[in-house]
């Protein structure tokens, strides 16, 4: 199954260049383009893409206002933000506005392609240099509510923290689970947020208290 690319950027070589590294993988097909925020709210009207790779910085209307506009038309489309921009605010501003995904402009080309496989997998995916920066700030912001029963998680996120409370690191609980290590990051975060906890130590005193470890 085809992956529908819609690129956005105002500069029409970055555009080009783009087009020709995705296309190189069979299942991406780009759909359409756009050199503002505007052209990119219609062009994801016109063009039903799954992912669209959203430059921040543009002309009329910027990427994380585009990015607002389109989530909420189609919650269902993944919008990766492919930016220069490495600044907390900017990065958290732009996931609440309903990005999946930030990427650095200087990250090998490789990184914008496992971006799209993980959002489209329903992953969130983030530069490796900007991961720790936003979880400390988007904790901060984006505060959940009082700790959860487990039985409030989903069992992918009791694997992990089951996981995390025996002692293993995110790069050993990524290879024993078949995924990325940013995606067991992201998985992470979603943890802290629900159960409104801020570090792995609290992570693992609550599953010991829960009875979902033999730790202890």
């Amino acid at each position: 199954m085809s992956i529908r690319v819609l690129l956005v950027d105002d500069h029409q070589i970055l555009r080009d260049g783009l087009k020709i590294l995705l296309e190189r993988k069979s299942e991406i097909t780009v759909v359409a383009e756009a050199g503002d925020g505007e052209e990119a709210v219609r062009k994801a009207a016109e063009s039903s893409p799954d992912v669209i790779v959203m430059d921040l910085n543009m002309p009329r209307m910027n990427g994380i206002q585009a990015t607002r506009l389109i989530t909420a038309a189609n919650p269902k489309v993944k919008v990766v933000a492919l930016s220069m921009v490495l600044d907390r605010e900017t990065v958290v501003e732009t996931l609440k506005a309903g990005a999946h995904g930030y990427v650095l402009k200087e990250s090998a080309a490789d990184e914008l392609l496992e971006a799209i496989g993980e959002v489209m997998k329903g992953e969130n995916y983030l530069s490796s240099r900007i991961t720790t920066m936003v979880l400390k700030d988007y904790l901060k912001i984006s505060p959940a509510p009082a700790a959860s029963a487990p039985g409030n998680l989903t069992p992918r996120e009791l694997e992990i923290l089951q996981m995390i409370a025996a002692g293993k690191n995110t790069k050993e609980i990524a290879f024993d689970l078949g995924l990325s290590i940013k995606t067991i990051e992201a998985r992470r975060l979603d943890l802290m947020k629900k159960l409104n906890l801020c570090s792995i130590a609290e992570l693992t005193k609550f599953a010991i208290r829960e009875g979902l470890t033999t730790v202890g």
